[in-house]
């Protein structure tokens, strides 16, 4: 089937055409004839990414009257960045329909310039639920004529805290129009809301998972926390030509995380719900121009940012539910081209990636985190195939040429091409020489994959057998501090008035500063390092992690809802 198949207008099938769709995906080859021949109301549930706007905008289009003077239809999402993004949609498809026209009214932008366009006989308003009601009590947008009434995204418009916002949005309506309810999935708050405002609704349900995870793969790193942002520069390092969004938890992350990245010279910028939203539009503007490489953003803010060119998705943190993890991921992967998405985790979150594989039917392939000399090997590969792809223009540097030969006529072809690698790479061999593994150990199965290369620093502690000080005694004291959960532990010799222990060099400093003044059973603990000792004892290691606590569901845990009014 195509869009020709469906009953649209002229004047819409050559906006579609112009836009490159031919065939259309299953919610709108569901949708849209549903929609033109039905007034009873519709619940859609689709993932992100299969094309949810074409498939209320397109059959909400062919029917408007361009003669009417009255607000015809209004589409409540969830965020600014989606507003704008379903406005441009809808303007798209209208291309060749100039009495039909469309607004996007939304929080964080001047509300008089708004007001403005609202008096402009405007066919759809599209908004967020915190503007639109503010506009209909100020009664500079009047709802009561539309014929169609648009939820998109109901499950995180509820997930956000916008309830009674909405609540009041919809006792503003009238009781004849048609709802359209679109939806990721349908949690309990969801099936209210259809419940008392809906009526003899038919339900659409796309059971397949969303096409475009089929086109992704799914990776991840296992790393201490400590070393989660060391781990995201050796990923953006591998990858010189990496082009994506690195997903935080918090505003706070995000803006450090971007920081960062901007400090260590990373084409890097953030985009989060504490900027204004004429900081954010530039923001998204230099994003999708390719002037910026790597966007540092939280779900929230990058709802409605729509980039079919993303090469990797990359979650910092893991998400608080499975649909956000399939929102991220369906950012990359679009428009028949495949992708990469990424996750960073440690130890004790493996069980959430075994959940995730189950839920959305595909493989994790864990990854080592690559070394310096991997990372060097690409980034001077990278450097070589700019050096041969580039563009000469040989009228205008013929002139230079002679003096340029002559200046380099003392190195042979071998040494200019090494004095050109060292003067653009100098960087990456300097920062990555002596660079750690930052590999940890993980267990699949019976199998104990252990981190390789490991440099130990040997210390003394001022306990021992007298203080009933054993081995058990000093792992617990050691990763009872947060900062050394998840180090690794070699050798422990136990003494009768002190010890010796070895662990990962690379937490020499951070163990002699959480021990500062610390004291066990009121003896003030004094560790020293030292250059080595000669152990009496067999080495003891202690297993990865932390000792044994009660078990939880990750299940549960990973699928929590927050029901809690978030800014955005």
């Amino acid at each position: 089937m195509n869009f020709k198949n469906l009953g649209l207008k002229k004047e819409i099938l050559d906006a579609i055409q112009d836009l490159g769709f031919d065939k259309p995906t299953e919610i709108q080859e569901k949708s849209i004839p549903y929609i033109l021949s039905s007034k009873k109301d519709l619940i859609a549930l689709a993932q992100t990414g299969t094309g949810k706007t074409a498939a209320f905008g397109l059959p909400i289009i062919e029917q408007i009257d361009p003669k009417s003077k009255h607000v015809q239809a209004i589409i409540i999402c969830p965020t600014r960045e989606l507003c704008v993004q379903i406005t441009k949609d809808i303007n798209n498809f209208i291309k060749y329909l100039p009495n039909i026209s469309v607004v996007p009214i939304y929080g964080g932008a001047r509300i008089d310039v708004q007001i403005r366009e609202l008096k402009k006989e405007k066919s759809i308003v599209v908004g967020t639920p915190g503007r639109v009601l503010d506009l209909i009590r100020k009664k500079k947008l009047k709802i009561n004529n539309i014929q169609w009434l648009v939820i998109d995204e109901a499950d995180e418009i509820l997930n956000m805290g916008f309830k009674e916002d909405l609540d009041a949005i919809l006792a503003e309506t009238p009781q004849k129009k048609q709802t359209l309810l679109f939806s990721a999935t349908m949690p309990s708050n969801v099936k209210k809301i259809a419940q008392k405002y809906m009526r003899e609704a038919e339900e659409i349900e796309i059971h397949k998972k969303n096409a475009s995870l089929t086109k992704i793969e799914h990776f991840y790193y296992v790393a201490h926390a400590k070393d989660r942002y060391k781990v995201l520069r050796r990923i953006a390092d591998v990858n010189p030509d990496i082009y994506g969004i690195i997903f935080c938890r918090t505003r706070r992350e995000t803006q450090e995380v971007a920081d960062k990245l901007i400090r260590d010279h990373y084409s890097a910028e953030a985009l989060h719900g504490d900027m204004s939203q004429e900081q954010r539009s530039a923001t998204m503007n230099r994003f999708r121009n390719k002037q910026v490489q790597l966007l540092v953003a939280t779900d929230i803010a990058a709802r409605g940012l729509d980039v079919n060119d993303l090469t990797h998705i990359i979650s910092y943190n893991l998400p608080d539910s499975l649909e956000t993890y399939i929102h991220r991921s369906g950012r990359t992967g679009r428009a028949k081209k495949s992708g990469i998405s990424i996750v960073i985790v440690h130890m004790k979150e493996i069980q959430k990636i075994r959940f995730l594989e189950k839920k959305i039917g595909k493989d994790f392939q864990q990854k080592q985190i690559p070394l310096g000399k991997e990372i060097c090997e690409a980034q001077l590969f990278q450097l070589m195939n700019k050096i041969a792809d580039v563009e000469i223009d040989k009228k205008e540097i013929e002139p230079y040429l002679d003096p340029l030969c002559k200046k380099f006529e003392t190195l042979s072809k071998k040494d200019l091409i090494a004095q050109i690698i060292s003067m653009e790479f100098n960087r990456f061999l300097s920062f990555y020489k002596n660079a750690p593994d930052l590999n940890v150990a993980t267990k699949g199965g019976d199998k104990i994959t252990r981190k390789k290369n490991i440099q130990f620093a040997k210390f003394k502690i001022n306990l021992g057998k007298n203080n009933n000080f054993g081995p058990k005694r000093l792992i617990e004291t050691l990763i009872k501090k947060s900062a050394l959960k998840y180090v690794e532990i070699g050798q422990i010799d136990i003494r009768q008035s002190e010890s010796f222990f070895e662990i990962d060099a690379e937490f020499t400093e951070t163990l002699l500063k959480v021990f500062q003044k610390a004291k066990f059973k009121g003896t003030v603990i004094e560790i020293k390092k030292i250059s080595g000792f000669e152990s009496k004892n067999l080495p003891v290691k202690r297993k990865l992690g932390s000792p044994k606590r009660k078990k939880t569901s990750f299940k549960k845990s990973f699928s929590k809802k927050r029901n809690r009014k978030r800014k955005f």
